[in-house]
């Protein structure tokens, strides 16, 4: 066969090839990380540190809490774990098509665009938290993984936690020096004294970073977000600057590639067909939720004790990556067995459709966002408590549950993924279905 002969049978995956277990899971998924996008997309300073703005008491706290013990890192590390195994799919599928070095083309051209789309997604967009940046510089790495078997691909995944977890030790400890610094500089001018010119220049440096999140900062970050489009613009355009800069480097690596990798194992073993037998996703639940909860709530009492201090959020990033590992193989098994239950058919449908168009609403999170929190629309942005962003979140699942299925219902495509497809393929595919109710009762 040759080339462009080769080339035009290749074509995007049908209905009838997609695994329904994992539509379900990216659904869930999908609206499981609005939960903590929302912070980000509503509050200034505010992702993690309530006391900087959308209240710390009652509710608010409560909330803050809950989204902290069982989503904050899980949602995205399940996030990475599914962006694995579609890239490990997509590519393994063009190889038993016979598409040879054809597959490379292919899968290399579908990472660019996505790089492209994230670069779109974060600085016109308005979206901070933008990943889909930081998943494809890790999917270009990925790529060399595919043909680990899944023991090493998962012992390569728990070496990068090791990595980031001696790094972020690292980090603590000079904090801890930095902040030791602090009081004993502080110590000495009330006693009276003059400090060093060491013990100076620390509580200096010090107060500088605390000064970051001051009110008057917040005002002032609260302020400029109201404003009209270009301007957030251009002032979200450093800050998206530093993060696509500084994060591939110091994160990524073990905060999202650990997790694809771990993916792509767990596929290959079955596990994320919900082929498996009932008694193995309860003892991830029974295993990953108690270990993983008991680490999530020991950093979380120790950032509730120093009154939420700089220096606790440090100490608990040490043990950081591994309370949202096993959260997130609790959620993981917890999501199978809800897969294999008789019930919620129509939720399951209804998930399984945002999950086929996770890339669309995606960006429609931020489309929404925008809208909602920014000068661009109703500028509600700092004006909301952390539980009223609630509201916000289930009013966007609400809209995409019911939305992404009917779309389907005409389409074969979301917008954004048909757009991915035609770039990664080079060709159009089919995007509006001719008939349907008959394709609807061919694929059941």
């Amino acid at each position: 066969m040759n080339n462009q002969a080769q080339l035009s049978s290749l074509t995007p995956i049908t209905a009838a090839d997609r695994i329904t277990s994992l539509d379900v899971m990216r659904g869930i998924v999908l609206c499981g990380i609005l939960l903590m996008n929302i912070n980000g997309f509503g509050l200034a300073f505010g992702y993690n540190d309530p006391t900087i703005l959308g209240g710390d008491t009652g509710l608010n706290l409560y909330t803050w809490m809950m989204t902290n013990l069982l989503f904050e890192g899980t949602m995205r590390a399940l996030f990475s774990l599914l962006f694995g195994v579609g890239m490990f799919i997509f590519l393994d599928r063009l190889v038993k098509k016979g598409a040879g070095i054809n597959a490379a083309d292919i899968y290399f051209r579908r990472i660019t665009w996505l790089l492209i789309f994230g670069l779109i997604h974060g600085y016109l967009l308005l979206w901070v938290g933008e990943i889909l940046y930081n998943y494809a510089l890790m999917g270009f790495l990925v790529y060399s993984f595919r043909r680990m078997v899944p023991k090493n691909l998962v012992l390569t995944g728990l070496l990068l936690f090791c990595i980031g977890t001696g790094w972020n030790y690292y980090d603590y400890q000079k904090d801890k020096e930095w902040f030791g610094k602090v009081q004993l500089a502080e110590v000495a001018i009330a006693a009276g004294q003059d400090p060093s010119k060491e013990l100076k220049e620390a509580k200096e440096s010090w107060e500088k970073r605390e000064a970051g999140n001051s009110p008057e900062a917040t005002g002032k970050f609260i302020e400029e977000m109201q404003k009209g489009y270009f301007s957030v613009v251009k002032h979200l355009g450093p800050i998206m600057y530093d993060f696509n800069v500084t994060d591939p480097y110091r994160g990524d690596l073990w905060d999202i590639l650990s997790m694809m990798l771990i993916g792509i194992a767990l596929f290959k073993w079955g596990l994320l067909s919900g082929e498996k037998p009932a008694s193995l996703y309860w003892l991830m639940v029974g295993i990953g939720y108690p270990i993983g909860i008991a680490i999530n709530y020991y950093e979380m009492q120790l950032i509730l004790e120093a009154h939420f201090s700089t220096l606790s959020f440090s100490q608990t990033k040490v043990s950081y990556y591994w309370g949202r590992f096993f959260v997130a193989m609790g959620h993981v098994g917890l999501i199978m067995l809800f897969g294999k239950t008789p019930i919620l058919g129509w939720l399951k449908n209804a998930l399984a459709a945002v999950g086929k168009m996770a890339l669309t609403n995606y960006l429609m999170h931020s489309v929404i966002c925008m809208f909602v929190f920014t000068g661009v629309g109703f500028g509600l942005f700092g004006k909301l408590q952390r539980f009223e962003l609630l509201y916000v979140v289930i009013s966007i699942w609400v809209f995409q549950l019911v939305v992404s299925p009917i779309w389907l219902y005409y389409f074969h495509f979301g917008p954004v993924e048909w757009l991915w497809r035609r770039l990664s393929y080079l060709k159009s595919a089919p995007f509006r279905k001719k008939d349907p109710a008959l394709v609807v009762h061919s694929n059941n």
